[in-house]
Parts: structure tokens; C-alpha cells; sequence
């Protein structure tokens, strides 16, 4: 499904790239069907205020909330290890699942980087999706209340993924 490409573009480092296809996303999100209209009024606000702000601010706002504020992470298993050696196991479990699955990461790509989970969501159908989701709603739950907390812009989206990983609700 195209929302979990499009809060995989929105959830990562905003770039000229990002910035320049605004426009085309808020018109993905307009055209999506499947999308709940409570996720499509989030995506367009979000989009509406990237496209108001300059890109250095854009940048500044991402590296202040998620490089700089370890509770903000979107490396999703900081949330359960920290910096302890039991995450570098489940590192190398994740991203054997990806090569399984036929998902090749980029050179220093971390495997478990929200905006590329969602990438790898992207590709399954909405029941796995869900499941796959579903195995990191606790840590999903408590980084949209972080953000929350923070008065992040950025804590909507992710209560969208957090959402999508209910499994009792229907896909659309």
C-alpha cells in the first residue's frame, strides 16, 4: 500500500528529493483509496507545513528530534536494548529477514530504521503488514508518546503506523 511509502518518505531526513515531490505526494495521498480519511487529513497537514518552511529548517527540526533525543530514536530496537549487545543479534536477525525476503539495504544501512521497515512493509500485502507491525507496536506506541510529548510535528505519523499495527482493525 502507498501509505507505508509515503510515511517511509516522511519519517526519513528531509532532502532537496523530499522537498521537490511534495506536490506529487500530497496528490498520492489525495488519489489513495484505501486510505482512512483521518489518515489522509494527517498526511496533508504534515505535507501542507513541509511545503511552507525552507528545507534548513525542515533539517535543523529531524537531526533535533531524532538524532538528539535518545527517547526519539527511529532506530526502533534503541528502544528495547539501548547501546546494550543483546540489539546487535536482533540487528542481524532483521536484516537476514530482509535479504529472505528479497530487500536489499543500502551500504550502513541499519535494519531496524523506521522509515525503511516501512519501505520493507510497503512490499507485503495489508495482513502481513499489520502483523509485521504488530511486532513492534510497544516500542511504536511509546515513540508516538514521546513525540507527543515533545510537541513533535512528527508524532502523527507515527501514531498512523502505530494504528496500522492494530491487527483487529480493518484495512481501510
Amino acid at each position: 500500500m502507498i501509505l507505508y511509502t509515503i510515511l517511509s518518505r516522511l519519517l526519513d531526513y528531509p532532502d532537496p528529493d523530499l522537498k521537490g515531490n511534495l506536490d506529487l505526494i500530497r496528490e498520492a495521498v489525495a488519489g489513495e483509496s484505501e486510505l482512512k480519511a483521518q489518515e489522509r487529513a494527517v498526511l496533508e497537514r504534515f505535507v501542507d507545513k513541509l511545503r511552507a518552511e525552507p528545507l534548513m529548517q525542515l533539517q535543523q527540526e529531524y537531526v533535533q528530534t531524532f538524532d538528539m533525543v535518545p527517547e526519539h530514536s527511529l532506530h526502533l530496537t534503541h528502544h528495547l536494548f539501548g547501546d546494550d549487545r543483546g540489539r546487535g543479534p536482533a540487528l542481524v536477525d532483521l536484516s537476514e529477514h530482509y535479504k529472505g525476503m528479497g530487500l536489499e539495504m543500502k551500504e550502513g544501512e541499519i535494519p531496524d530504521y523506521l522509515p525503511l521497515i516501512l519501505e520493507y512493509v510497503a512490499t507485503l500485502d495489508e495482513v502481513a503488514a499489520r502483523l509485521f507491525l504488530a511486532d513492534a507496536g510497544k516500542v511504536l506506541t511509546v515513540l508516538a508518546a514521546n513525540l507527543e510529548n515533545a510537541k513533535s510535528r512528527y508524532a502523527p505519523l507515527l501514531r498512523l503506523v502505530e494504528q496500522r499495527g492494530h491487527l483487529a482493525q480493518t484495512a481501510a
